[in-house]
C-alpha cells in the first residue's frame, strides 16, 4: 500500500485517545482519518484537533469514511465483535485492543468470519510482545541455550483499582495479558488453570479479591505462576523469571537506573501500565502500520485473541469454584498456522 495509511479509530476513551495521539504525533506513515465514539462531544473535539478527520458515533460510519485504509479497534469488549465483522465486510486491516471479544463463543465466530475472507485481517493488541525486554527474554529461550523451560514465575501489580472493579475483572483484564505471554514465550497452549487465594488484603476495596494465585499448566508440561495484586500501594510492575533445565532468566527489575545518594540507593517504580509499556505500544503501532503498508498482517492472530479468552473462562470458574480447571480449546485450524 503506497503512501500513508488513513486510520480510523474506533473508541476514544483512555486507550483510544492514547492511540490517536500516538497515531497522530509518534507513529510515522499513518494519519488519523477518522474518529467514532458514542460521545458525540469527545469524537468531534478529538477530530477538531487534526486536520482532515472525520466524527462518527457510529463505527461503520467511520471505516467507509474517505481515507479511510485500516481500522483500531479501542472501544469496551462487547462492542468488539460488531466492529471486526463491519472491518471485515470492508475487507480493512485491524488492530483490534484486546480482548479480541470477551468471549470464546464469540471469539470463534470472528475466527471463522475471517477464515471465510480467505487471508488474515486481525492483529490483538498484546503489546507485551514488543516489549524490549520480553522481546529479549523471546529470543534467549528460542537458542536453546537454556534448556527447556521448566517453570515461568510472574509478578503483575498495580498501584490501585478504580471503582467498579471486580474480582472478575483480576483475570479478564489483567491476568489476560500473562496468558498471552505465557503462550508467547513457551510456545505452548494454556490446558488447566488453578486459582488460589488469600486472606484479601487491607489495601482492596470491600468485596474485592485481592491478590491471588493463578496458576497454569501447559501442554509441554510447565507450570506458570501469576501473582495478580492490584492493590499494592506503592506502583506498576510486572516481572517473570523462567526456570530451564541449564538455567534462568528475569527480566522486569527496573533498574535501567539506580542513584546512590545521602546514605540511601533505589529508583523509581512505573505508576501505571502507560508509562511502563509506553515505548512497546508505540513499537507495536508502528510494526502495524509498516505491515499494513506491505499488505501484510502480522502479530498476535484472532487465534491468540480467541486462546486467551478460552484460558480467561477457565480462570473465572476457578476463581468461582475452586480447584483445577481444563480448559476448552477448539482444534486450531491451519489458517492459523
Amino acid at each position: 500500500m503506497a503512501g500513508v495509511l488513513g486510520v480510523a479509530v474506533i473508541g476514544t476513551g483512555r486507550m483510544g485517545a492514547d492511540h490517536v495521539r500516538r497515531l497522530h504525533e509518534v507513529t510515522s506513515g499513518a494519519r488519523v482519518a477518522a474518529v467514532a465514539d458514542v460521545d458525540a462531544e469527545r469524537v468531534k473535539r478529538i477530530a477538531d484537533g487534526i486536520e482532515g478527520c472525520s466524527a462518527h458515533t457510529d463505527p461503520a460510519a467511520a471505516m467507509a469514511a474517505d481515507g479511510v485504509d485500516a481500522v483500531l479497534i479501542a472501544s469496551p469488549g462487547p462492542a468488539h465483535e460488531a466492529a471486526l465483522l463491519a472491518a471485515f465486510e470492508h475487507d480493512l486491516p485491524v488492530l483490534c485492543e484486546k480482548p479480541l471479544t470477551p468471549g470464546s463463543a464469540s471469539a470463534l465466530r470472528v475466527l471463522e468470519a475471517e477464515q471465510r475472507l480467505g487471508h488474515r485481517r486481525v492483529q490483538v493488541g498484546f503489546m507485551r510482545r514488543y516489549d524490549a525486554e520480553y522481546v529479549k527474554l523471546k529470543s534467549l529461550l528460542e537458542t536453546g541455550q537454556l534448556g527447556r523451560p521448566l517453570m515461568l514465575h510472574n509478578r503483575h501489580r498495580n498501584v490501585a483499582t478504580p471503582p467498579g472493579f471486580t474480582s472478575e475483572m483480576l483475570i479478564n483484564d489483567s491476568v489476560v495479558h500473562e496468558m498471552d505471554i505465557t503462550r508467547w514465550l513457551l510456545g505452548q497452549e494454556i490446558t488447566a488453570v488453578t486459582v488460589l487465594k488469600p486472606t484479601p488484603s487491607g489495601n482492596a476495596p470491600e468485596g474485592l479479591q485481592d491478590p491471588q494465585l493463578v496458576l497454569f499448566e501447559t501442554a509441554g508440561g510447565a507450570i506458570v505462576d501469576v501473582e495478580i495484586n492490584v492493590n499494592c500501594g506503592f506502583g506498576y510492575q510486572v516481572q517473570a523469571e523462567v526456570v530451564c533445565e541449564r538455567g534462568t532468566a528475569r527480566i522486569g527489575d527496573g533498574h535501567s537506573l539506580v542513584t546512590n545518594m545521602a546514605g540511601r540507593w533505589g529508583g523509581t517504580i512505573a505508576q501505571d501500565f502507560t508509562e511502563r509499556f509506553e515505548d512497546a505500544y508505540d513499537r507495536q503501532m508502528q510494526v502495524w502500520v509498516d505491515a499494513t503498508r506491505r499488505g501484510e498482517i502480522t502479530g498476535p492472530s484472532a487465534w491468540d485473541g480467541y486462546a486467551t479468552a478460552a484460558v480467561c473462562e477457565a480462570g473465572v470458574r476457578a476463581q468461582r469454584e475452586g480447584g483445577r480447571v481444563e480448559v476448552e480449546l477448539a482444534e486450531r485450524p491451519a489458517f492459523y498456522a
